[in-house]
């Protein structure tokens, strides 16, 4: 964990704090970057309550438990 984040939420933090930089150099508005500095706060934040509490985004399995190479309809193209 760093800074209280396990590491894909750091990575995900760290890809939007570079992605704000560049924005933040390439924008000479005040207003952009306190809304910038606002955004990377509200973030922050967003994935501490998500580290502290995982059931707010609860993710589905993909793959079902058991894989079979069994038949499923009862048309079959082949007799016995």
């Amino acid at each position: 964990m760093i800074l209280g984040l396990p590491l894909s939420f750091f990575a995900l933090q760290m890809i939007l704090v570079i992605a704000s930089l560049l924005l933040i150099i390439f924008s000479f508005s005040l207003g952009m970057i306190a809304t910038i500095l606002l955004w990377n706060i509200a973030l922050y934040v967003l994935l501490n309550k998500l580290v502290q509490n995982p059931g707010l985004f609860h993710f589905q399995k993909v793959f079902p438990q058991h894989i079979s190479n069994k038949k499923l309809s009862l048309c079959y193209d082949e007799k016995d």
